[in-house]
């Protein structure tokens, strides 16, 4: 009998710059990859999927849960999305005074209405505060293995 598995993995990188463009603070975190997730990238297996694909990034203030951000502060749509071999890129930017707070929480998901499922994936970290001048930018690899 041959045994094979597929694991799904995901990483988020987040980093915060100044007005003046240089690196303030910074998290990696291996993140967690929802079951609308693993079904998202399972779905786009078959001829005409029927689940939407992730392409929006929000940003929160509490803690994610299963589906959603605990309490979601501004979502907006990928800067880019691209893939290389089995590994999906998707970037997030926020910029001078988009998405200002105390953020603690991320999240991608399939549309783009705000504190709306369906989450892909999910991070939480310590606090990063993003004042009005400073821009964010969240890069999050998922890894098909």
């Amino acid at each position: 009998m041959i045994e094979s598995s597929i694991n799904v993995e995901a990483n988020c990188y987040v980093r915060l710059y100044g007005p003046d463009g240089e690196l303030k603070d910074s998290r990696d975190i291996h993140n967690t990859v929802t079951t609308a997730g693993k079904q998202g990238v399972a779905d786009q297996v078959l001829g005409s999927p029927t689940l939407a694909k992730m392409g929006w990034m929000a940003i929160g203030t509490g803690s994610p849960s299963s589906t959603l951000l605990g309490a979601e502060l501004d979502r907006n749509v990928f800067t880019s999305k691209t893939r290389s071999g089995a590994i999906i890129t998707v970037v997030g930017d926020w910029i001078a005074g988009d998405g200002t707070g105390a953020i603690t929480e991320a999240g991608t998901f399939d549309v783009v209405t705000a504190n709306t499922v369906n989450m892909w994936m999910s991070a939480s970290f310590a606090v990063i505060n993003k004042a009005a001048g400073d821009t964010l930018t969240i890069t999050w690899t998922l890894t098909v293995g």
